[in-house]
């Protein structure tokens, strides 16, 4: 049976912390040990007085019923501060309309890889008052990813399905969900900024438990990693939701270029009905939330002076 949520003590440093020291130094030498001690140096004390703030339901060994491990997640949240606030250079609008309690964080996802999850995220943590970390829902398949598939649980993200999400919301959790999935954060270039098809799972769930949505439009993930197009057949060999042709990758240049991101959380939108409803009626419902995250998406580029300033 999970345990009472509960407020975790202030972290150590996290050179003496107490827990798993060994899956903890292996994880931050994957992440890049020089890199987590300069962000643990920038904003070390920030990121413990933040955690500390959370609620949590840990057992024994410090870890929750799903494996997060605030330990493991302080070397995570400084290796996101960073690029939340030094290397994207995050703008943030509207990070009050957050609700109290549970709630779910809906975005457009972009970027080949999930950067923009972690902006989200890090200004969730770091940027709102009180402070609220999201909890991911993560492709199955990246269950199967040497270390990723341990850094994952450690820091707080759950592999996507009704049960988790379910579970995670009667705890008052905020779930940061993507609708579009893989077909989002592989668009090419010539598609960015267009929101592809979302999936109807999100708001059923919403339906069924009663939960407000929050719309958020990430502006500036399109642009990190230019992807030309994708080679689907390969791709499918090597049992990847994409294999995108992004020329950086090919010149040597692996790290995501330093657009500069701007968040926008939108109003809450509450939904009332039958969670088991035919999928026409469930699409008219997600249709309003897509259109509501298009247009916030629309407006947020008209506003972008520069993709890196």
């Amino acid at each position: 049976m999970d345990e009472a949520p509960g407020s975790i003590a202030p972290l150590q440093p996290w050179s003496v912390q107490n827990k798993p020291l060994r899956e903890r130094d292996r994880l931050a030498r994957g992440l890049g040990d020089r890199f987590v001690r300069a962000a643990e140096e920038l904003c070390g004390e920030e990121i413990d007085a933040r955690l500390a703030a959370l609620p949590t339901a840990a057992n024994e060994i410090g870890f929750d019923p799903f494996g997060f491990d605030p330990g493991t997640t302080r070397y995570v949240v400084a290796v996101a501060s960073l690029l939340h606030r030094r290397y994207f250079r995050t703008q943030v609008h509207g990070l009050g309309s957050l609700p109290e309690g549970r709630v779910l964080v809906i975005a457009n996802h972009s970027g080949q890889l999930p950067f923009d999850a972690v902006v989200i995220a890090a200004a969730m943590l770091l940027d709102a008052n009180p402070p609220r970390f999201p909890r991911s829902m993560v492709e199955k398949w990246s269950a199967e990813l040497p270390f990723v598939s341990v850094l994952f649980p450690r820091c707080g993200q759950v592999v996507g399905s009704p049960e988790n999400a379910r579970r995670l919301l009667e705890q008052e959790a905020a779930l940061l969900v993507f609708p579009e999935g893989a077909r989002g954060i592989s668009k090419t270039f010539e598609r960015r900024y267009q929101l592809t098809r979302f999936g109807l799972g999100f708001l059923r769930l919403a339906l069924e438990t009663r939960t407000p949505i929050v719309p958020v439009a990430v502006i500036g993930a399109e642009e990190q990693y230019i992807s030309l197009g994708n080679i689907k057949p390969l791709a499918k060999l090597l049992g990847m939701p994409a294999l995108p042709i992004i020329p950086q990758l090919l010149l040597g240049m692996p790290f995501p270029l330093p657009t500069k991101y701007h968040l926008y959380f939108g109003e809450p939108i509450r939904f009332e009905g039958d969670p088991d409803d035919d999928d026409h009626v469930i699409e008219q419902k997600v249709h309003r939330v897509r259109g509501t995250i298009q247009a916030m998406v629309n407006e947020g580029l008209k506003r972008r002076e520069h993709i890196f300033f």
